[in-house]
């Protein structure tokens, strides 16, 4: 990845407020997957899931493509954290004029071709805010809606598992553990990123909100006046949760997915790459997707010896596997 990265500057006070959101936001995820929808190559992971959602996004949901980029790094007002969708779309229709007008100037075109239709949604055209919602309400129904209690199972599993890592391992190793390259500088977390990026947070502290639609970097909405949000990918991804058996589901499969579970059981002995492909019945592409994922985790080190690539379980993920992770029902 170079030297892009992205800096998150703690405060001593920001330290002492990190917490877990209580729930996946439905908007959040829901502009998550329209840029992972966007993006040239997420994950082969996700590849089968943007190639099937490209084919079936609805025609009413494309107004979203003037909004939302493939960086998601869109207007912060389209995704604010909230108990369920209902609840989101009214606080997106509430947001305030001068917000929306100063996000649409400020971040529209950084990213995106300012359309005329932005433009009458910072005049706040009624017409235009109509087709809005309606393009949110049709964009979850294509893609998240018969998904979500999926998701939701998911959430619960990851916020047990990273809690309970943050209890033993402490809040350095817990957040450095959430992207590729995490690690500390003093107070301030690294991680490799497509770009650089310095962000000093405000004392009011961070929640951590894992999403089953990205993958890769975290992502980061800033506040000043509120606790910020550190986006990160979840264990399992929303193709792999269609794995799961929803009445005979481990905490463990519910966290990982069943083959990445499988996986990191398979890797409490050393394997390479085409063992684990061979013993799991999978591609050699896809074994190798899984234990970067697992290794990007903390759960599995990997380490080349020729032409051959070893895995093998961290203490970590030993720890995972022989104590387990309470999921909610």
């Amino acid at each position: 990845m170079g030297d892009l990265m992205l800096y998150l500057h703690f405060t001593a006070e920001d330290l002492l407020r990190v917490a877990f959101a209580t729930e996946p936001a439905p908007l959040m995820e829901l502009g998550l997957a329209v840029a992972a929808l966007r993006r040239r190559a997420p994950s082969p992971v996700l590849s089968r899931w943007q190639h099937r959602a490209r084919q079936t996004f609805p025609a009413e949901a494309r107004p979203l493509l003037d909004l939302i980029p493939p960086t998601a790094r869109g207007p912060m007002f389209l995704d604010p954290l909230s108990r369920d969708l209902e609840d989101g779309l009214d606080t997106v229709l509430s947001t305030p004029t001068e917000r929306v007008r100063a996000e649409l100037d400020s971040r529209v075109p950084e990213v995106l071709r300012p359309t005329s239709w932005i433009r009458r949604l910072a005049d706040r055209d009624r017409e235009s805010w109509q087709e809005l919602e309606r393009a949110l309400r049709a964009a979850y129904d294509g893609l998240l809606a018969d998904s979500w209690r999926h998701i939701r199972s998911a959430f619960d599993a990851e916020r047990a598992w990273r809690t309970r890592l943050l209890a033993q391992h402490g809040i350095r190793t817990a957040l450095a553990g959430l992207g590729p390259g995490g690690r500390w500088d003093g107070t301030t977390l690294v991680f490799d990123t497509l770009e650089d990026r310095h962000i000093a947070l405000s004392g009011h502290g961070v929640t951590l909100l894992p999403s089953t639609v990205w993958t890769g970097y975290p992502l980061v909405a800033p506040y000043d006046d509120a606790p910020s949000i550190l986006i990160y990918g979840a264990a399992a991804p929303l193709p792999l949760l269609a794995e799961r058996v929803v009445h005979d589901s481990s905490p463990l499969g519910a966290l990982l997915g069943r083959t990445r579970a499988a996986a990191l059981e398979l890797l409490t002995r050393q394997r390479t790459t085409s063992e684990l492909a061979r013993e799991l019945d999978i591609s050699k592409s896809s074994a190798s997707e899984h234990t970067k994922a697992l290794r990007d985790a903390r759960l599995i080190t990997t380490q080349r010896d020729g032409k051959a690539v070893w895995h093998t379980c961290t203490p970590l993920g030993l720890d995972l596997l022989t104590t387990g992770v309470t999921a909610r029902p």
